[in-house]
């Protein structure tokens, strides 16, 4: 096991703290990290896709799962497979997808690991279907805060404070997964544009789940009539025969490391989940930044329906890309997630105005409608709309703006998802949560000297 000291940020690099980070290759190894760890605490981190702050844990440990990526044997007629919290979600795919499986929940990248998955609970374009990850998941092994490996089952207490629960209650060293059988490596995707936010939200809900995967990109910088206008993407699994003209030099699956040179993947339109082209970094600023989502907006079909898409291309547009923190400046990004109700449009009206009328560079703003509530305690999906956006961390006033917006979200009994969050207030954190009352009473009884902390934890009183 290797062990140094590092300072460690979130994805949006914000904020850095420093810890000692400890990188194990066995159970026992994590367990004794566990067992001799100092009075800061330990806290899990994957492939450091957070964006906050919640695998950070200053002064204290950390440990990084990404050397435990064993994928035990598929079990293609149940549909199962058991597998290490650290094996990211895109070696996954390449493992399942040529035995026509998938997991159910797709998230947005493929670089993030099947513990953080859990821990944060992610959900996916077709969580009206689908629900979070964690739903799909039959049984996890979880290392608790006196050094020993617990199997946790779904429908315990210590199962729904887990799920999402940011590995505040120990940690997930591995998971056996449901998993759902696929026809082919192909999508089949509908895009149209609509005019302003209205007309989006209309479209999202005419088409109902007839296609199970659902998502939009807003242009947050459009003002007036066309206010919240945006680009909505549809697709379902196509069936076998279906090829695109170019199959024979298209790869189902990008090759491991693609995205971190130049990139031969389709275009900023190519994606659910608003995949961007490479742009320098002087150009966001609020008028380049209009320009860029004007031509975006205008160059996406009117209406176009049964086209062919890989896989990976529909699901992780934005990994084919290199990273794109230059855009945002050395002070980072802050994403900000947040959800309201069904019932609740105005308020999201409200947010989208209010995000138009200050000018800030949003270039990314992802849409997405939520079904059933998860059973996770602290997990973020809830019956309504869900709007994830990118901010420069340094815009002047950002944190007061977004404390304002925090209230609006509040008033109309939604929330902000904590595995995304930066900057959030305790006490906001406390209303929009029901169950974290139930979830430190928890952590109170089952690790009463607080093994594991992270920096989130500290700042919101997790």
């Amino acid at each position: 096991m290797s062990v140094d000291t590092v300072s460690l940020t979130g994805w949006g690099r914000t904020s850095p703290t420093t810890a000692v980070r400890f990188r194990p290759r066995t159970y026992e190894e994590a367990a004794a990290v566990v067992r001799g760890r100092g009075p800061r605490g330990v806290v899990a981190r994957g492939l450091g896709r957070s964006p906050g702050d919640a695998a950070q844990n200053a002064g204290g440990s950390v440990l990084d799962l990404t050397g435990l990526a064993r994928i035990g044997a598929v079990d293609p007629a149940a549909g199962v497979v058991r597998c290490d919290a650290g094996v990211s979600l895109e070696r996954l795919l390449r493992v399942l997808l040529p035995q026509g499986l998938l997991p159910p929940v797709v998230p947005g990248t493929g670089r993030l690991t099947v513990g953080g998955a859990i821990a944060s609970d992610l959900p996916g374009p077709d969580h009206r279907r689908s629900g979070s990850f964690a739903r799909h998941v039959s049984a996890l092994e979880l290392l608790t805060a006196d050094g020993e490996v617990r199997t946790v089952l779904p429908g315990t207490a210590l199962f729904d404070a887990t799920a999402g629960g940011l590995g505040l209650t120990g940690v997930i060293l591995g998971a056996t997964l449901r998993l759902r059988r696929v026809g082919s490596a192909l999508m089949s995707v509908s895009t149209e544009r609509a005019g302003d936010l209205d007309e989006l939200l209309a479209r999202f809900t005419a088409g109902g789940d007839r296609m199970p995967y659902a998502s939009a990109w807003i242009d947050l910088m459009a003002r007036g009539r066309s206010t919240g206008r945006g680009i909505l993407t549809r697709g379902e699994h196509a069936p076998p025969p279906v090829r695109p003209a170019h199959a024979g030099r298209t790869r189902l699956l990008p090759r491991a490391g693609a995205g971190r040179g130049r990139s031969s993947a389709p275009g900023p339109l190519s994606g659910l989940f608003g995949a961007l082209p490479p742009l320098p970094g002087a150009l966001l600023g609020p008028g380049p930044a209009a320009l860029y989502n004007a031509a975006r907006y205008r160059g996406a079909p009117r209406a176009r329906a049964g086209e062919p898409r890989p896989l990976s291309a529909f699901f992780h547009g934005p990994d084919a890309f290199p990273e794109p923190h230059a855009l945002y400046g050395r002070g980072g990004l802050v994403r900000y997630r947040f959800t309201v109700g069904y019932g609740q449009e105005e308020t999201l009206h409200r947010v989208v105005r209010r995000i138009a009328a200050r000018r800030s560079p949003a270039v990314r703003a992802v849409l997405h409608r939520f079904g059933t509530a998860d059973p996770g305690l602290l997990s973020f999906a809830a019956p309504g709309w869900s709007l994830a956006l990118d901010l420069p961390a340094a815009l002047p006033g950002l944190g007061r703006f977004l404390d304002g917006v925090d209230e609006e979200v509040a008033a109309a009994g939604g929330r902000v998802c904590l595995a995304a969050d930066s900057r959030m207030r305790p006490e906001t954190a406390a209303a929009m949560y029901p169950g974290l009352a139930e979830f430190r009473e928890l952590r109170a009884r089952l690790d009463p000297a607080g093994a594991f902390r992270s920096d989130l934890s500290r700042r919101l009183g997790l």
